[in-house]
């Protein structure tokens, strides 16, 4: 979950975070596990917004950690990155534990997704209701 130091929803994209929060979903819980600095956030993005190698090196840090589902208010251009590794999911709510609530009424599209076949996963909105869609 990508948060700002107060560990909040920030609408921001997901790799302007401060940092990630990661979880592990066990059966129907989804459990703190530890947090991870984003310090791929300052990359110089002056000239260009969603430079590839702040996407790369997000994606590295995040599959070092076993992630494999991203949540954020936002995504940028590297979504083209990064889903092809995580299944990325928008949020509108504030705190993780709001979002865990969603995630967890949505849990069997999104093992679902997690679980296809496909060369990159489908973007998730999670909202009053559910939208997936190819990115």
């Amino acid at each position: 979950m990508a948060v700002n130091n107060e560990e909040f929803f920030q609408p921001r994209h997901f790799g302007d975070a401060d940092k990630y929060l990661i979880y592990e979903w066990k059966d129907d819980e989804i459990i703190y596990s530890h947090e991870v600095r984003n310090t791929f956030k300052a990359i110089d993005e002056k000239k260009k917004h969603g430079v590839r190698q702040k996407g790369v090196s997000i994606t590295g840090l995040l599959k070092d950690h076993n992630v494999k589902l991203i949540v954020s208010k936002q995504f940028g251009k590297n979504i083209q990155i990064v889903n092809r590794d995580f299944v990325p999911v928008i949020i509108s709510v504030e705190t993780p534990d709001e979002a865990k609530l969603l995630l967890k009424k949505h849990k069997k599209w999104i093992l679902e997704e997690l679980n296809s076949s496909a060369e990159a996963y489908k973007l998730f909105v999670l909202k009053d209701g559910t939208m997936k869609t190819i990115i």
